[in-house]
């Protein structure tokens, strides 16, 4: 197929492209309780092909673009026809001209996963007594579960000479746990490693099962007013990514964010810990072909990079990082033990949680909260939490304790004092 769409595009007079090949085996379980309800394997492969085309307009050098689905099953006029159609589209769209990245063929890399030394259907049970470890109570149950074990080759050529590719190993999927007593309740649960995290996985599931019979417990709202509250897991993840977000070329250069290299863009008056943000490369290189390595975002809440692709880094005159979703946060100063000391609200799951990276302003309705009020801990859910970021950045209380998760590594927790609290 490969060569078919190369030929493609040179009977097409296509000079410019960018083609993406991710071929991806996988081995599929689905389960009912702890009963296997389906199983499947799967290899498959797609092409996403970006063309090009450079024209004027009102005196100015544009280039359009356009992306094409191909599929193994094409055939050669199908797949010619297809590009054609995408290098027509690609005349409607008018960016000012940029330069697509400029390498050379090299070798294919493996990235090394624990993942990879045996069958995916060896994994895949192995993953399967993990998810059921701690499921063995009557009341509280995984009620649905999917496991996925995939291995995924990943090719990208352009027509500036990159040509390259790699290979990389992850095990995912989703959990429901339901709760019978007080109250029926279900929360939904997922998951991705990008190693053969067995015993994580059975932590995680534990977790799961004695947060939703707390779920299934909570009955009363929180009283409306002014909390410390204490956010974990993946939330801390989510308010963290302000920082990712508004670091983008795609974000600076319209003017939606104005970072900059050297500022401080914690804040001017930071009282607690300091914020040093790494980010992370999780493939060997972008969807572009850009070589892609480690890159601090923030040092001291200063910052030190702006990542992005081709367009918008060039657009910027600064170099082409490719995008990141991925970072490292340096922990706190703090113990999660010392973070519980007096009254406090600890935010265990959200119907959904999200910042806005165009005002700061975060927050989110709450599913289970716990309150302790120095005495007791009492289970709540309903009500909801929000905040500014810009006003909180300043005293942030970070955790000695690290969590890993897909998309972060640092901080288990994060403490933040005076959080509004709309309840009963």
């Amino acid at each position: 197929m490969k060569q078919q769409i190369l030929q493609a595009l040179k009977a097409s007079q296509i000079r410019t492209y960018l083609i993406n090949k991710v071929e991806v085996e996988s081995v599929e379980l689905f389960f009912i309780k702890q009963e296997l309800d389906m199983s499947r394997k799967k290899k498959v492969a797609h092409y996403v092909v970006t063309v090009y085309q450079d024209f004027e307009a009102e005196g100015s050098k544009m280039r359009g673009s356009a992306t094409a689905n191909i599929y193994p099953t094409m055939t050669y006029e199908e797949v010619e026809t297809t590009l054609k159609d995408a290098y027509y589209a690609a005349s409607f769209v008018k960016n000012p001209y940029y330069p697509l990245p400029v390498g050379t063929k090299e070798e294919k890399v493996s990235m090394s996963t624990s993942i990879e030394g045996d069958t995916l259907e060896a994994r895949a049970a192995q993953l399967t007594k993990a998810l059921f470890k701690y499921d063995q109570e009557a009341e509280v149950f995984v009620n649905s579960s999917e496991l996925f074990v995939e291995k995924r080759n990943v090719s990208i050529i352009n027509s500036e000479g990159i040509e390259v590719a790699y290979e990389k190993y992850c095990t995912k999927g989703e959990f429901v746990i339901q709760c019978t007593v007080p109250q029926d309740v279900e929360t939904y649960h997922d998951f991705y490693y990008e190693n053969l995290e067995c015993e994580a996985l059975s932590q995680k599931v534990k977790k799961a099962l004695e947060t939703t019979t707390l779920r299934a417990q909570a009955k009363q709202s929180p009283k409306t007013g002014k909390y410390k509250v204490i956010l974990s897991g993946e939330h801390i993840a989510t308010l963290l990514s302000y920082y990712t977000t508004n670091a983008a070329a795609s974000m600076i250069y319209p003017n939606y964010s104005n970072y900059k290299i050297g500022d401080c863009v914690q804040g001017q008056n930071i009282q607690e810990d300091v914020l040093n943000i790494i980010l992370k490369a999780t493939e060997p290189w972008s969807g572009e072909g850009i070589k892609m390595i480690d890159r601090p975002l923030l040092q001291k809440g200063v910052l030190k990079t702006i990542h992005g692709a081709s367009k918008f880094s060039h657009y910027l005159g600064i170099e082409p990082t490719g995008g990141y979703n991925t970072i490292e946060v340096e922990t706190g100063s703090h113990t999660l033990e010392a973070m519980k000391q007096g009254a406090y609200l600890e935010v265990i799951s959200f119907s959904d949680f999200q910042v806005d990276p165009f005002t700061g302003d975060f927050g989110g309705e709450m599913r289970l909260a716990l309150y302790h009020d120095g005495t007791q801990i009492i289970p709540l859910t309903g009500g909801s939490i929000s905040g500014v970021m810009q006003e909180l950045q300043g005293h942030l209380i970070l955790s000695v304790e690290r969590q890993v998760r897909r998309g972060y590594t640092g901080p288990l927790a994060v403490c933040l004092e005076g959080i509004m609290v709309a309840g009963e």
